[in-house]
C-alpha cells in the first residue's frame, strides 16, 4: 500500500473513531459537536457568539453541547414536501369555500 493511501485510510479511521465517540456521548465538546454536525469548529463558535445554537459554558470556561439539544436544533425549520403542501391547499380550499 502506498504511503498516501495509508495516510488517507488512517484519516478515515480517525474520523470514524470521532463519529463513534460523538454518537455515544450526551455532552459534547466543541470538536465533537463539529464532528456530529459536520460543521467547522469556527462556524460553531460563530453560532455560539450569535446565540443561534444551544450551548453551555460552565464557570465561563469551555463550551459544551447537549447532544439531544443539538439534534433538535438541526431538525428545526422542517420543510414540507410538495404532497404535504398540496394536501394542505386542498384542505384549505374545501373548508374555506
Amino acid at each position: 500500500m502506498a504511503e498516501k493511501e495509508f495516510q488517507e485510510l488512517t484519516a478515515q479511521i480517525d474520523e470514524l473513531r470521532k463519529l463513534i465517540v460523538a454518537g455515544s456521548k450526551e455532552v459534547l465538546s466543541i470538536e465533537e459537536c463539529s464532528t456530529f454536525t459536520n460543521l467547522s469548529v469556527a462556524h460553531i463558535y460563530r453560532l455560539t457568539s450569535q446565540r443561534s445554537i444551544p450551548y453551555y459554558k460552565p464557570l465561563g470556561g469551555k463550551i459544551y453541547f447537549k447532544k439531544s439539544e443539538i439534534e433538535n436544533w438541526l431538525l428545526q425549520g422542517r420543510q414540507a414536501t410538495d404532497s404535504e403542501i398540496r394536501s394542505k391547499a386542498t384542505t384549505y380550499c374545501v373548508t374555506h369555500n
